[in-house]
């Protein structure tokens, strides 16, 4: 049987299909032209650019960092050339063999390769060079060489190392430098704002390495080579770079310090005298007079230059582990209790408040009972009728039990303070501590416990509570050389800029006179500064100071030992001989001392850890450095036969101290040796 077709209806039943092809066909065409107009209007650019850059090869060109100079202008921190293996993903089109063989010539694991191409080119995308190795020896740039004629991406780079000619001398001052992390990325981003920071960027880390990183770090260069698929540069390049620019590096400021090398290197070669002491553990700081530093110190030490050529985790753990913390800034960031350096300050307070005057006479024996306790000197026999000048001299430890009673800790801590003890310098610097000068009112707020009356006597001689830094001592020490005048300790004299343009220049500060009455009426006169600098310069000049052996012919010098101790001992072991106990119960020696007496140009502070005594610690490292500070400047005094420090007032007949003295102290306070 046949059917009969209607033309008319069966169009009508096709119709609506025809209107879904023509939507389907429709939307299809709109998708296509909006695609193509996102790929050509939208992204044409950025798409161009990558086509581009498909032909060219992006090079980063390191900037220098600015040099570190001594006050003469002698190199203290240098760059190196270096050489580093990239490998760039972008030609990388065999990086499995690639990472394999290349891992076997700077003996690195395929994986361990592989991983920094990902992560590069998953941070930072296809066109950033990947470094995988820096600092290559001779021998693995030409093995790389050779490498890199079969493995497309695979590169060697010149590079910049930064160099420190003093080793460990110096380096916790100047720091070292080492690659950027990921953290640090975003952080430095915001904080410096003028300057783009990366992966792969080399930044300070420590010192004054990372203190003037914006100053010292350049503007890193850019280098764009046309290249075949393989990424090797072709012999007929564009001289248009397809409108890619190269950008030269542009070198970071010079630094010119205060630090003089010459002292720089005394200072080093004295903290390693070869004498019974050996080697010392601990800190030294010359400074001059207008407070620019000369020579800065901290043992033991690090050599920077394996930061910079990247360092094993073997000598990094070693560095870690070190119980005397080579990493340690000790100047700034270890506070310690100063012993008898501090009595300085105690005798200047007791003189200006007139407990005492300069030729009064106090009795100090052997020992000084207080309450139900008995506080012993230096020495067992004591030294019987002595003025504060002599005390000085001899460093005894009763007389000034005796100021710190009668003056109470909040006078102590109102002079102590005018000096800048207890609190921050200023240097510029990271990580400084400020340390601690007590009072009734901090002991109340930091323990709820009243002030004891037998505590003013131990932070009398530097023990107790007190706590000081090298750097707060070497400014209060040449306070007292100069009268009253604190300068504000400096270390960097100008920024100079690569063309040898002086682009800032730091003078000395003078802070404050506290000769003068400050807001609270609260000052030190002049005669009293001197009768206090008249002991000082007994300590190293007079018949009975405790440094007598270590005074530099033809220089007038004042100081003062001190010996805090580590631990407290019972009665009947503070005469034990300090160097048969262990390393680490072994007193601290500090000496401070400023030269010329009658116009210090000079001071030196010495902290010599575990030495036992401050006289055979600390006094011949000082010694040895103002002797090379006046063959420098002033060869001329040494020919001069020095003013002798006359006694003071009647002597005592006790028995002179050894140099060698022992430190004393009961159960509940700690002493001092000389």
């Amino acid at each position: 049987m046949s059917t009969l077709y209607n033309h008319e209806e069966l169009a009508k039943d096709y119709d609506p299909r025809y209107k879904l092809l023509y939507w389907v066909i429709g939307i299809t065409a709109i998708i296509i032209f909006t695609r193509l107009w996102y790929l050509q209007i939208i992204k044409g650019d950025e798409l161009s650019d990558y086509a581009k850059r498909n032909r060219l090869k992006e090079t980063k060109i390191p900037a220098p960092r600015g040099l570190v100079l001594d006050r003469d202008g002698r190199v203290l921190v240098d760059n190196l050339p270096g050489f580093e293996a990239t490998i760039t993903p972008q030609f990388a089109s065999r990086l499995e063999e690639t990472a394999e063989e290349v891992g076997q010539v700077l003996d690195l694991r395929k994986d361990q390769v592989l991983k920094m191409v990902k992560k590069s080119k998953r941070e930072n995308g296809l066109f950033r060079p990947v470094k995988i190795k820096e600092n290559l020896t001779l021998d693995e740039v030409f093995r790389i060489k050779m490498l890199a004629l079969h493995h497309p991406g695979l590169e060697i780079n010149e590079t910049i190392l930064r160099y420190y000619p003093l080793r460990d001398n110096g380096a916790q001052l100047f720091g070292y430098v080492g690659e950027i992390t990921k953290k640090q990325i975003s952080e430095y981003n915001r904080k410096y704002e003028d300057h783009h920071f990366e992966q792969g960027d080399i930044i300070g880390k420590r010192g004054l390495e990372k203190v003037w990183e914006r100053t010292i770090r350049g503007a890193n260069g850019l280098s764009f080579d046309e290249v075949d698929a393989r990424g090797r540069g072709k012999k007929n390049a564009s001289n248009q770079l397809l409108g890619f620019e190269n950008k030269e590096a542009v070198p970071g400021n010079n630094l010119k310090l205060t630090i003089d090398m010459d002292i720089q290197k005394a200072a080093f070669e004295a903290m390693h005298r070869d004498d019974k002491v050996g080697p010392r553990i601990g800190s030294v700081l010359a400074m001059k007079s207008n407070g620019e530093i000369l020579a800065w110190v901290n043992l033991p030490s690090y050599d920077p230059n394996e930061f910079s050529t990247g360092i094993s985790n073997e000598v990094w753990r070693s560095l870690i582990d070190d119980p005397f913390k080579p990493l340690r800034n000790k100047i700034i960031q270890d506070h310690y209790p100063p012993g008898s350096t501090f009595k300085p300050f105690v005798a200047l307070a007791a003189l200006q408040e007139k407990i005492i005057t300069p030729s009064q006479q106090v009795f100090s024996p052997g020992q000084f009972r207080f309450g139900r306790r008995v506080y012993h000197d230096h020495t067992r026999y004591g030294h019987g009728n002595i003025n504060v000048i002599q005390a000085l001299e001899r460093s005894s430890n009763v007389f000034f039990y005796k100021l710190g009673r009668d003056l109470g800790i909040d006078n102590i801590a109102k002079y102590a303070k005018l000096f800048g003890l207890g609190d921050l310098t200023g240097i510029k610097l990271a990580d400084e501590k400020p340390g601690l000068i007590p009072t009734r009112e901090w002991k109340k707020k930091r323990f709820g416990e009243e002030w004891q009356p037998g505590e003013n006597l131990s932070n009398a001689i530097g023990q107790g509570f007190i706590l000081t830094t090298p750097l707060q001592m070497a400014v209060a020490y040449n306070t007292i050389g100069l009268e009253g005048k604190v300068y504000k300790p400096i270390l960097i004299k100008q920024v100079i800029d690569p063309e040898n343009t002086v682009n800032q220049d730091f003078s000395p500060q003078l802070i404050r006179d506290i000769s003068q009455p400050n807001e609270e009426g609260v000052f030190i006169s002049k005669n009293v500064f001197k009768t206090v600098k008249s002991g000082m310069q007994a300590v190293s000049m007079g018949e009975r100071g405790t440094a007598r052996w270590y005074n530099v012919p033809g220089i007038t010098m004042a100081g003062k030992t001190g010996t805090a101790q580590v631990l407290a001992f019972s009665a009947d072991q503070i005469y034990a001989n300090c160097r048969e106990r262990p390393l680490t119960q072994r007193h601290h020696g500090w000496f401070g001392a400023f030269a010329p007496v009658e116009k210090p140009e000079i001071t030196v502070v010495v902290l010599a850890e575990h030495a036992c005594a401050g006289s055979s610690g600390g006094a011949p490292v000082a010694r040895d450095i103002i002797k090379a500070y006046m063959e420098k400047y002033h060869p001329d005094w040494l020919k001069k036969k020095p003013r002798k420090s006359k006694p003071q007032m009647a002597q005592s007949s006790t028995p002179i101290p050894k140099p060698e003295g022992e430190t004393t102290s009961d159960s509940n306070a700690t002493r001092e040796n000389l």
